[in-house]
């Protein structure tokens, strides 16, 4: 198996330098990223692709179900490199539909070390509950839970201090939700993205 990728990884390359002398010399140099993604690990939902970006312009973050967790040291770790250190100014939660954790959150059985890191998702899914139930059937309800984990996301990122100082030294960086469709491929935006422009006094009030 690891002389297939290996094998593979060799086309890849020689393609890459036949399309494009250039490519790797250019990645080399470093990375000045303009998107933090945080996403779901499924193997569905690769970041470069289904935002039709190339290898440099997304910095990403990928875990089961697209949790932030607030004592994350992974994922806030991350999130201030990407912000302190490679200025990137648009960060993106991206769900999908279809999420088996979101699925394996709604279930009522157990699923190993799973069941703790979902438990935000299980905590929003009940205080949530009026919300989902007017979904017409389970998987209704699943998706839902889908775009309601990634607002969630939003704000917990929001929150972090992290963010916070940046928007108190006027940086302009903005979170922003979207939700990815595996069954058209569509990235769509679910209309939740906090800003700089959110943390003025008359934004508050």
């Amino acid at each position: 198996m690891v002389e297939h990728l290996i094998e593979r990884n060799r086309h890849w390359s020689a393609a890459r330098q036949s399309e494009d002398p250039t490519y790797f010399s250019r990645l080399a140099k470093g990375q000045t990223p303009e998107y933090f993604w945080i996403g779901c690990c499924d193997s569905r939902v690769p970041a470069n692709v289904v935002a039709g970006l190339d290898a440099g312009e997304v910095f990403v973050h990928r875990n089961v179900a697209n949790v932030v967790h607030s004592a994350d040291v992974n994922l806030l770790s991350a999130l201030e490199f990407a912000v302190d250190a490679l200025h990137i100014r648009k960060i993106i939660i991206c769900g999908h539909y279809g999420c088996g954790g979101v699925k394996a959150a709604m279930e009522d059985m157990p699923h190993g070390l799973a069941d703790h890191w979902l438990a935000p998702v299980r905590r929003l899914a009940r205080r949530r509950a009026a919300d989902l139930d007017q979904a017409p059937d389970a998987r209704g309800r699943r998706d839902r839970l889908a775009e309601l984990n990634v607002a969630e996301g939003v704000r917990r990122v929001s929150e972090t201090p992290i963010l916070q100082r940046a928007w108190a030294r006027g940086e302009p960086v903005a979170v922003h939700g979207l939700i990815y469709g595996l069954s058209d491929g569509r990235l769509r935006d679910l209309g939740c993205t906090v800003s700089l422009a959110d943390q003025t006094p008359e934004a508050a009030q």
